[in-house]
């Protein structure tokens, strides 16, 4: 796998270093002829690499076929500047065929006003079907569904399906789960493409369709249609609406897209950076600056109070100034061991993997982690300090009590938070990075200089 990844990334970067050689040499012969061997997506990544006066002239080399389906693996924002390079004929006919749950994520990152002329002037299937999508609530099944599939009647034979197929396919994004329905478009039954080659000709769709389907519905949250696909291990989902009749499906493909962006915005909200849709890495710097600053102000005055409450203890490390020294030890250990316990509850949260034991069980177990841990770590820390302060037993057996308990402290911070942040509706990985550093930080350094206080009798 990891062999197959590098010679994927070095093939890349050769099609796309003698791709731009070409153009800049204006070799557009060549550098046609250069692409015509390789796949869309890959294209599509060596536009996305070259420069943006490139990008276009790139783009209008590729057959018009071709152009439609490369466009859909291109980045928003590239998207976006060869919308604004092409002249109106060209967008539409590249719009116009795109299929319609791409061209609604599109049109959800372009301008309002560019997204009404463009509906304006697609052909009136196409606008009807785009229209229906951008209908739904953003983030949910029918916002991200296609309506191109292909549903049939069960008194169909096997035979006369096949036929139906074969006119069809080219007018659906899916051919592999056929979908069955009554005369009031009622979803009653599937059938998957493997079940009708091996079927007989003249048996009847009813006599081989599963009746129990596995649904959504147009409301269903998209995560949640990414787990239903997940836990059923199939490729598609049909969606459904509240009277049960079939306006849609979600194939795999888009909820692969959906699980790496969910996933991506958790890890940057895990490091406490604000996410939206857009590439991170193609945003303007002052974006960048607003989004992380927020946290990183929050933190600012965390630090702020934990320096107020070093300063009040000034007559206690008047007395025990090497007490100093392992502040930074003890809070870093104990915001290390808080970040694993809210990673491991977000993980499990979102997985539904600790759905059944309940927060209480969850926060017990890391509890328990904690002091395990504490203690490890509290042995190694009271061993080192004694040896470094010359032997100095008290300082050094209140850093490894101390760090026991903030283990402790910060266990149950990094457990308990996201469950609390989840039942307010907040999200549970914005929301704890920053609140498990507060509560390590400032209570882990009173709870260091009150056990220091009480072991060193000062």
């Amino acid at each position: 796998m990891t062999g197959n990844g590098v010679k994927h990334n070095e093939l890349r970067q050769l099609v796309r270093s003698q791709l731009e050689l070409l153009l800049e040499r204006g070799n557009l012969e060549g550098a046609k002829d250069l692409l015509i061997p390789v796949q869309p997506v890959d294209i599509a990544e060596a536009i996305e690499d070259l420069p943006e006066s490139m990008q276009v002239i790139a783009f209008r080399l590729l057959s018009k076929a071709e152009a439609i389906e490369v466009y859909e693996y291109l980045d928003s924002t590239v998207q976006q500047s060869l919308i604004e390079e092409f002249k109106r004929q060209e967008v539409l006919d590249v719009v116009d065929k795109m299929s319609p749950d791409d061209r609604v994520k599109l049109f959800d990152e372009l301008p309002a006003k560019v997204v009404r002329q463009l509906l304006a002037q697609l052909s009136p299937g196409e606008r009807q079907a785009t229209a229906l999508l951008l209908g739904y609530e953003e983030d949910t099944a029918g916002r991200i569904m296609t309506p191109e599939y292909i549903s049939l009647k069960e008194s169909l034979t096997v035979d006369e399906t096949l036929i139906r197929i074969r006119s069809l396919a080219n007018a659906s994004e899916i051919i592999y789960y056929l979908y069955v329905t009554d005369a009031s478009r009622h979803l009653t039954g599937i059938v998957s493409l493997r079940e009708l080659v091996l079927s007989a000709p003249e048996t009847a769709l009813g006599e081989i369709m599963t009746r129990d389907v596995v649904s959504v519905h147009t409301d269903t949250d998209q995560e949640e249609v990414a787990k239903t696909i997940q836990r059923y291990d199939i490729l598609a989902v049909p969606v459904v609406d509240r009277e049960n009749r079939l306006v849609g499906v979600v194939t795999v493909d888009d909820v692969i897209d959906i699980l790496e962006r969910e996933a991506t915005e958790d890890i940057y909200a895990l490091g406490g950076v604000q996410s939206d849709k857009d590439n991170y890495f193609q945003t303007n710097l002052v974006t960048v600056a607003r989004r992380r600053v927020v946290w990183l102000f929050v933190l600012l005055l965390t630090n702020s109070v934990t320096s107020t409450i070093i300063n009040s203890y000034q007559g206690l490390l008047e007395k025990a100034v090497t007490l100093v020294a392992f502040i930074p030890l003890l809070t870093g250990t104990g915001g290390n061991v808080g970040a694993q316990s809210s990673t491991v509850v977000i993980r499990g949260l979102n997985t539904d993997e600790i759905t059944d034991m309940g927060a209480g069980k969850v926060v017990f177990r890391e509890a328990l982690a904690g002091i395990l841990l504490g203690i490890i770590l509290g042995t190694m820390a009271t061993i080192w300090a004694f040896l470094l302060l010359g032997k100095s037993f008290s300082v050094a057996f209140s850093v490894g009590i101390s760090l026991v308990a903030i283990s402790l402290l910060a266990s149950v911070a990094g457990s308990a938070l996201p469950f609390l942040f989840r039942s307010f509706g907040l999200d549970p990985a914005l929301m704890s990075a920053p609140f498990i550093t507060t509560a390590v930080d400032v209570l882990g350094v009173l709870i260091y200089f009150n056990i220091a206080k009480l072991i060193l009798g000062l």
